[in-house]
């Protein structure tokens, strides 16, 4: 109930800041991002679906899962793995995905409108983490360094189609400037023997 008065609070100020005036066509995209943002949280709570995310927040949000992914599960083998070469490569997954995450919310802060990054992991993600729980020593090394080409193999496809044809050309160029990395990140992990 409260989130409905704010809702109507907050169109009925939209309306009236409106009336008598004519839009210029900068200020009817401000306009429609707030009519969406309120249909979204009526629609939230009113207990209906969120309205599909645009292809910027959706690259966004996979970036930001792959780095979340990479980190957590580096940080699992610095814990868990027998192998030097593992350890070693484990941290410079987590030093390179911290950076890439920094990376990437500086360039989504830096547009108009703003993306926020969400790294909630997806299905398969989670599926590779709960997979490398209760496992050590050579037997986590495989699954770790499985899990790590599998991971990098999905990132590198997500960017080089991002790259190509994505919709925001800061993120573009943020997807185009990590294919090198992430192919060398792929390359160093089906390199390490287990």
């Amino acid at each position: 109930m409260k989130n409905l008065l704010i809702l109507a609070t907050a169109a009925s100020a939209l309306a009236l800041g409106a009336c008598g005036r004519s839009e210029a066509p900068n200020t009817t995209a401000a306009n429609t991002s707030a009519a969406n943002e309120m249909e979204t949280g009526n629609a939230t709570a009113m207990g209906a679906e969120t309205p599909a995310v645009t292809p910027g927040q959706a690259f966004a949000n996979s970036a930001a899962a792959s780095d979340a992914f990479e980190i957590e599960s580096s940080k699992m083998a610095l814990a868990s793995s027998s192998s030097a070469a593992v350890k070693s490569f484990a941290q410079k997954m987590i030093d390179a995905h911290t950076d890439s995450t920094a990376k990437l919310k500086s360039t989504t802060a830096s547009l108009s409108p703003a993306i926020t990054p969400v790294p909630a992991l997806n299905a398969e993600q989670q599926k590779l983490i709960d997979g490398l729980k209760g496992k050590t020593g050579a037997d986590f090394d495989r699954a770790y360094l499985a899990a790590q080409a599998t991971g990098h193999a999905e990132t590198l496809e997500l960017l080089k189609a991002y790259a190509a044809s994505g919709d925001v050309p800061a993120l573009k160029t943020f997807a185009s400037g990590l294919v090198p990395i992430v192919t060398a990140h792929l390359n160093m992990a089906k390199g390490i023997k287990a």
